[in-house]
């Protein structure tokens, strides 16, 4: 999965997670963002690390991060 092209609009972030984890190998292609949603719902270390992830990309100036109306992210570069 290309993550620039994924996330070329705004993403919600658990979504935006679910893409990250998939262009990881964390998430199997046939795996859909349904069946593994509680990953990133609950609190547990894959979904704690994802979300990180994206918060780095951001610092880093990849990705673009919003709070309105939800927490949503979008990728920027490079």
């Amino acid at each position: 999965m290309d993550v620039s092209e994924s996330m070329a609009g705004w993403t919600d972030w658990d979504g935006a997670a679910f893409m990250v984890g998939r262009s990881l190998g964390i998430f199997g292609r046939s795996e859909t963002f349904t069946q593994v949603k509680w990953v990133f719902w609950t609190d547990n270390p894959v979904g704690n690390a994802l979300h990180e992830v994206l918060q780095q990309l951001v610092a880093a100036g990849v990705l673009e991060r919003r709070e309105e109306p939800d927490e949503q992210f979008r990728w920027i570069g490079p």
